[in-house]
């Protein structure tokens, strides 16, 4: 597949409805997971990427495959866990930490068709997606996954999201790219290329990220980013 043609460079920090003037607390936002897929191409670095659909929160925005955690996330064995330190920076609950993992590997494989897995038995689980992973006598290769990322929408919208993001390389992927046509323009493309996209804020971020990472030799960082909002103003901090 070819990459998409760059359409705007302008970014869209807030294309998620407000919420009502009327209501006196913030939305509690949804646990969600994303992951980048990443390969290193002929000239530079390349992630994966797609557009969402005008149904979508991120209407037409170009975004990683993930989404919202499952209950039956929690449900579904890896065939390998986190490495230690990766889980105790997502979440003092190891239970809670791996359901982000596993949640941005099953929406991964939806959205793409791509599986981060090796042999293993996720288990029943009553969901067709894990289902359909187990039938391929898989399960997520969780210790292949590297942390990029946290970040929590704003306060003000009406949908909110307290997402994880991480990334694997393609080498470590099986499958066929395709998936579930979620994800329009479906596409490995060049990073410095992806800045370029019509994006949410948090999307670029956490590919100028990648940059950082790339620079350093991919090698493990000290301090991990957390991008939010105060009073619709963004900020983020390492820690």
């Amino acid at each position: 597949m070819t990459a998409p043609s760059n359409q705007s460079a302008a970014l869209r920090p807030g294309d998620i409805p407000r919420r009502s003037p009327d209501s006196l607390h913030p939305v509690k936002p949804k646990d969600s997971a994303s992951l980048l897929v990443l390969r290193q191409g002929s000239a530079c670095l390349e992630v994966l990427m797609g557009r969402r659909g005008r149904k979508a929160v991120f209407c037409n925005a170009y975004v990683f495959a993930g989404g919202k955690v499952d209950r039956v996330d929690r449900l579904a064995q890896p065939a390998s866990d986190l490495l230690p330190d990766l889980g105790q920076r997502l979440s003092s609950d190891p239970h809670k930490a791996r359901t982000f993992a596993m949640a941005a590997v099953r929406e991964t494989f939806e959205e793409t068709g791509l599986m981060l897995g090796a042999p293993g038995d996720v288990g029943e689980t009553g969901s067709e997606s894990w289902d359909e992973i187990r039938a391929l006598g898989l399960a997520p290769d969780l210790g292949k996954l590297a942390y990029v990322g946290h970040a929590i929408t704003p306060a003000s919208r009406a949908v909110r999201f307290n997402a994880r993001f991480f990334c694997a390389w393609e080498q470590d992927m099986t499958g066929e790219l395709g998936g579930s046509g979620e994800l329009a323009e479906l596409a490995y493309i060049p990073i410095e290329d992806a800045l370029k996209l019509q994006m949410v804020d948090v999307t670029l971020f956490m590919l100028e990220e990648m940059l950082r990472r790339e620079d350093n030799g991919f090698a493990t960082p000290t301090s991990y980013p957390f991008f939010g909002y105060r009073k619709d103003r963004r900020y983020h901090r390492y820690k």
